[in-house]
């Protein structure tokens, strides 16, 4: 079989996890969570996850009551080992963001789990929210 006429991997994605951190109408304003400091949160997210992750930005992701709210999204290898996305509500702790890099640095969903600190934060969207990352 030439490599033209294989069929495409539908678990194929990124080689790393993603993290979509949302920002905008509510996430990320100090009007939502007014005493975290939603700049060094992010920068700490990337600068913790440099290399590990892809960071994506998001405007707004439809889960307002939750704000912050971040998603971890698996990899290829963690998606084809059954991990899904997890969504985190309320990740306004420093620590919080500290957790999710340790994650990420064993392999993120579906490789690895979950720190029991995050389960505080999981939540399940709603299927219109859950559609806005493409999970």
């Amino acid at each position: 079989m030439s490599r033209h006429s294989k069929k495409a991997d539908p678990t194929a994605g990124t080689v790393r996890p993603t993290v979509t951190v949302c920002r905008g109408c509510c996430c990320g304003t100090t009007e939502a969570v007014p005493h975290l400091d939603h700049a060094a949160q992010l920068a700490d997210l990337r600068a913790s996850l440099a290399g590990l992750a892809t960071i994506r930005l998001a405007h707004c992701l439809d889960a307002c009551e939750r704000a912050n709210v971040i998603v971890v999204q698996p990899s290829a290898e963690g998606r084809r080992a059954g991990g899904r996305p997890v969504w985190l509500g309320e990740v306004n702790d420093p620590d919080a963001t500290g957790d999710i890099a340790a994650w990420i640095e064993k392999g993120g969903p579906g490789l690895a789990d979950s720190p029991g600190t995050l389960d505080l934060y999981a939540f399940t969207p709603s299927r219109r929210a859950d559609r806005q990352i493409g999970a």
